[in-house]
């Protein structure tokens, strides 16, 4: 069992001697409550619901790390934890009733944020074990490092990308836009003078923003890819009680025992939560939607008929279609880890993860670092 409390220290690597940090989730001690950490660092808030929406904290929940600084902060056990960055300015939080926590939004242009330099990691910590990733699922925008010290004196590392990631990743985009001209270009956000890079938006939300992007984008490799497995059987190891699982296109449905699946377009692929992707269903379809999902956005699913065991790293993202912005992300981070789209975290049995995650049963410190060089001193 995980100790009641868990410290953290913030570290400050950018070049900015204003960076706020704030870290938001559901109080596992205190029936899943919204929390903030207040600017102390040791404080729990837990705000109460407002009459109308669009209301302020009535706590100031901003712990402000000078250049080159850190602090160590302490919280109880939180699910849906995040701890966020800001540069130069604060974030704006706000409530609306029930209690609902407003989050600071890249869809929304109105958002109060939507100008800002921000970014977050994601973390649970509960009685099992301290469990945490860099989320690049929305977007990439900070660099964000993550390190775990355990009781036997072990540290787990997550390294992010560097200093000028940001720009690496727009970069890759563009030149890949001009390769294929889909589209990808589109997905870099420049600041309002319009020259330097805000953030880079995922494929998902990008489309948010501009609904026809990348529309049509998967049609021909997903064509593809059901007339292969009309004339031969998909494998799926479900990594679950139902073991390894047969499929065939039939009618123009990929279809197994345990459920069967349309073609999927752009914004199910890159969104992996809508059309056949939908998480419904039975146990076995729920655990064959995340290998299908993973094995399309890396374009395995043409050349690999066992999935995901079938794979190697080196195999993603080789065919044309692929997921460029994942490609990129991955090419671009320092180890070659971050969660760059949903289900990222498939990898084949005593496969390498590569989604960046951080687990551990005994955590005894958890850094996180913004601002470049892995995490370290």
């Amino acid at each position: 069992m995980t100790p009641p409390t868990l410290q953290i220290e913030l570290r400050n690597h950018t070049r900015s001697s204003k960076v706020f940090a704030y870290i938001t989730g559901r109080d596992l001690t205190n029936d899943n409550a919204w929390f903030l950490l207040s600017s102390d660092g040791q404080t729990a808030y837990h705000p109460t619901s407002p009459a109308t929406i669009l209301q302020p904290l009535t706590q100031d929940c901003s712990i402000s790390l000078e250049k080159d600084s850190s602090r160590t902060v302490t919280i109880p056990r939180i699910a849906g934890g995040r701890i966020w960055f800001s540069i130069d300015v604060p974030l704006v939080f706000l409530l609306n009733p029930g209690p609902t926590l407003v989050e600071p939004s890249v869809t929304n242009p109105s958002d109060p944020n939507y100008n800002t330099t921000w970014h977050f990691c994601e973390f649970t910590f509960n009685e099992a074990q301290l469990f945490a990733n860099i989320s690049y699922v929305d977007f990439v925008c900070l660099p964000i490092a993550l390190m775990v010290r355990n009781a036997r004196g072990e540290c787990l590392r997550v390294e992010g990308h560097g200093s000028d990631g940001l720009e690496k990743v727009a970069e890759g985009l563009e030149r890949q836009h001009a390769s294929d001209g889909a589209g990808w270009d589109e997905l870099v956000v420049r600041q309002q003078q319009g020259k330097k890079v805000l953030r880079v938006l995922s494929p998902n939300n990008a489309i948010v923003l501009k609904p026809e992007l990348l529309s049509g984008y998967w049609d021909a490799y997903i064509n593809e890819v059901w007339e292969k497995y009309r004339d031969q059987s998909l494998t799926v190891n479900t990594q679950a009680a139902a073991g390894q699982v047969e499929g065939r296109v039939v009618q123009d449905h990929l279809e197994f025992a345990a459920g069967r699946f349309a073609k999927p377009s752009a914004r199910d692929v890159f969104g992996c939560s809508s059309g056949p992707f939908t998480p419904a269903g039975g146990p076995d379809v729920l655990a064959i939607i995340p290998r299908l999902a993973a094995a399309v956005n890396r374009s395995t699913l043409h050349s690999h008929d066992f999935q995901p065991n079938g794979d190697a790293v080196g195999a993603y993202y080789g065919h044309e279609v692929t997921n460029h912005y994942a490609r990129v992300v991955h090419e671009v981070n320092l180890d070659g880890r971050g969660y760059a789209f949903p289900y990222d975290d498939v990898v084949p049995d005593g496969g390498r993860d590569v989604a960046g995650t951080l687990f551990d049963g005994e955590p005894v410190l958890f850094t996180v670092t913004v601002g470049g060089g892995g995490g370290r001193d």
